[in-house]
């Protein structure tokens, strides 16, 4: 039984920030002024299978580090946006990209460059550390913070709606 008030048989697609969302909002730096983001290793596992299982995932964000596109690709996420100044412009490409609509989509993101996008998807989705003009949009606000579990938390509860979440695929990377 899901938890979010949505009927979760519509999505086709996960979308998600980086920082905030699948990690942290507090970053240690780099000495060099790089940014070191931890990941949920959850995360990652319900990311890769949704890969597996035919979802389109993207991810969205502001940064640019080598480190978050090798982890993010090398879970078979093929659309990864970085150095995003406008996220709607980004987001308007993976529709076209994809031929999805935006009520096929959830959009997880935690403060205000996330704001258009998630007023246009069908599941906008905000951790609960997430800012409050963001909350006050989200259909769901998991109770997970950035970083601790927040893709696992809706793409399982996606899956399982959908009778996708167990199976021959969930037994390995």
């Amino acid at each position: 039984m899901s938890s979010i008030n949505f009927d979760l048989r519509k999505i086709k697609a996960f979308v998600f920030d980086v920082d905030g969302v699948l990690s942290s909002d507090v970053i240690p730096l780099h000495p060099n002024g790089d940014p070191m983001r931890t990941v949920n290793i959850k995360d990652g596992y319900a990311m890769q299978l949704a890969v597996k299982k035919g979802y389109q995932v993207a991810i969205i964000t502001g940064g640019y580090t080598d480190s978050v596109e090798l982890r993010f690709s090398r879970l078979g996420v093929e659309h990864i946006y970085m150095r995003s100044a406008v996220k709607m412009k980004d987001f308007l490409h993976f529709l076209e990209k994809t031929g999805l609509s935006p009520e096929e989509v959830m959009y997880a993101g935690d403060d205000i460059p996330d704001y258009e996008v998630m007023k246009m998807v069908g599941l906008p989705v905000a951790p609960a550390d997430a800012a409050p003009e963001i909350k006050e949009i989200a259909v769901y606000v998991s109770p997970r913070r950035g970083g601790e579990g927040v893709a696992r938390d809706i793409i399982e509860q996606t899956m399982k709606a959908q009778n996708a979440w167990m199976g021959e695929e969930a037994f390995g990377w």
